[in-house]
């Protein structure tokens, strides 16, 4: 039996000495579906019929050349690609068999069990670290009884705490790339998602910065179930458990999966050459 969204997202308070309170006290993580999902940009078909099971405390890795529709798919699986002026979907998503564009299920409440971590970090410049944690509760009204509690677990939760925590007042701006990569992380950790999205989240990072994530991914796999665009192999080898490989196998037509199953398969005996192929380096 489905559960239906409601409007609202309680948020637990806890006493603060589990670094991952905030995490264990989080709604269950969901499983992930896409049924024959197919996107355009007017007439432009750009995915033709994605079939994907994204389960539950697992990583997946959504891997391919540029242009393949990574991107715009993982846009669609929390309902960002339908802002874009004449963007069209086709097909289910399913949150736990709960289609998420059907019905009135608006962007908002799907948005916060499905959160999005971007290429680039993008914290909000006239915040400072402790607001910009805060910020999506704020925006959605939604109050906190210990903000300073809950600050601390997201931050903790994106490995994060122990390098801002005495520095809480200062503008999010003033840390590093990949300082606000994580700000962003415990941006989204804040409303409670049960599936968390990052469309290349290590790109613009330098390699420190980029282990850091990686090693919070692996934690918070733990926990949310996380969905990964990354044209980095090595890491999707490191931080995944299931990949899919899209491709447009000619010039002009979408982008689709050729094969998805666990990372160690397709890494290492793929059903299909070209995903050797791709993996190994040899095109893309």
């Amino acid at each position: 039996m489905t559960t239906p969204f409601t409007d609202t997202v309680p948020v637990p308070v806890t006493n603060g000495n589990d670094s991952r309170s905030i995490l264990s006290h989080a709604s269950d993580p969901a499983s992930l579906r896409a049924v024959g999902v197919s996107a355009w940009f007017g007439a432009r078909k750009v995915l033709e019929r994605v079939n994907l099971m994204m389960e539950a405390r697992r990583v997946t890795a959504l891997i391919g050349p540029s242009g393949c529709g990574k991107s715009t798919f993982i846009r669609i699986l929390n309902r960002m690609h339908e802002v874009v002026p004449g963007a069209k979907v086709g097909g289910r998503v399913e949150l736990d068999d709960v289609d998420i564009y059907a019905g009135k299920l608006s962007p908002t409440q799907v948005r916060f069990r499905i959160g999005m971590v971007f290429q680039k970090p993008n914290p909000f410049p006239a915040m400072t670290i402790s607001q910009n944690v805060l910020a999506g509760l704020k925006l959605a009204g939604i109050s906190t009884p210990d903000k300073a509690v809950l600050v601390e677990e997201c931050l903790r939760g994106a490995g994060l705490w122990n390098e801002v925590k005495d520095r809480l007042h200062e503008g999010g701006m003033a840390l590093s790339g990949g300082q606000q990569q994580r700000l962003c992380i415990a941006r989204s950790l804040a409303v409670r998602p049960r599936v968390l999205l990052m469309d290349e989240p290590c790109s613009a990072l330098d390699p420190i910065s980029t282990r850091v994530i990686e090693e919070t991914i692996a934690e918070l796999s733990q926990h949310i179930t996380i969905v990964i665009v990354t044209h980095n192999m090595q890491q999707a080898a490191r931080v995944s458990h299931e990949c899919a490989f899209f491709l447009v196998e000619e010039l002009g037509q979408p982008g689709r999966i050729v094969e998805s199953g666990p990372t160690q398969k397709l890494f290492s005996d793929p059903d299909d050459p070209r995903t050797l192929d791709y993996v190994m380096g040899r095109f893309g």
